[in-house]
């Protein structure tokens, strides 16, 4: 009795669980947009779609990386296990979408751009400042590509488990939420970086 007790609980708290679904399908179109504008952008050298390109993007990747590590990391800490796990199945899966979408949509335009500007040129005055924003950016480029999304991948297959092991996506949550707090500290270089160039 005692057993199937126990089964009845398990299988009551797996149909309670939403499903993970590792790559949210119907995001899909909306990346597969933002890139082609970034795309036609870049080939048709068009400056006002390159900046809208780099700001909008570098302005989300700014946000989001401050917001995560600032606001949502805090209260992620005073969540109960379970309620982490239910949080980081609808979370997770959308940031596998935006970050590497916003990250490549800023990188490109702004090389672009940079490139259209004459700051490539290592004559120019503000060349320095670019050399600058690359080295910090391509820093943050590595982290949110090749740190982040692994651990955001790790938890959704962790969350896609019969049982999910708590102690392993809260382990994982908190390398993703300290490490996008630390971007977001970088970022704030960055602004000071992209000011100082727009002056």
């Amino acid at each position: 009795m005692a057993v199937a007790a126990e089964a009845g609980r398990a299988s009551e708290s797996a149909a309670q669980r939403p499903s993970v679904q590792i790559v949210p399908v119907k995001g899909l179109p909306i990346v597969a947009l933002v890139l082609a504008g970034v795309v036609v952008a870049i080939t048709r050298n068009q400056t006002w779609g390159l900046t809208f390109c780099h700001v909008v993007g570098g302005g989300l990747w700014t946000g989001i990386d401050l917001f995560v590590g600032f606001v949502v990391g805090p209260i992620l800490a005073r969540m109960t296990i379970a309620a982490r796990v239910e949080f980081s199945t609808r979370f997770m899966p959308m940031m596998l979408l935006i970050m590497p979408t916003i990250v490549t949509m800023t990188l490109a335009a702004g090389f672009q751009l940079a490139r259209l500007e004459g700051f490539l040129d290592t004559s120019n005055p503000r060349h320095g400042w670019v050399v600058a924003s690359f080295c910090v950016v391509g820093v943050m480029a590595v982290i949110a590509l090749a740190y982040l999304e692994p651990a955001n991948v790790a938890v959704l297959f962790e969350l896609r488990k019969l049982e999910p092991d708590g102690d392993v996506i809260a382990k994982l949550m908190r390398r993703f939420v300290y490490t996008a707090g630390i971007t977001g500290v970088m970022q704030i270089s960055t602004l000071l970086i992209m000011t100082k160039l727009a002056s």
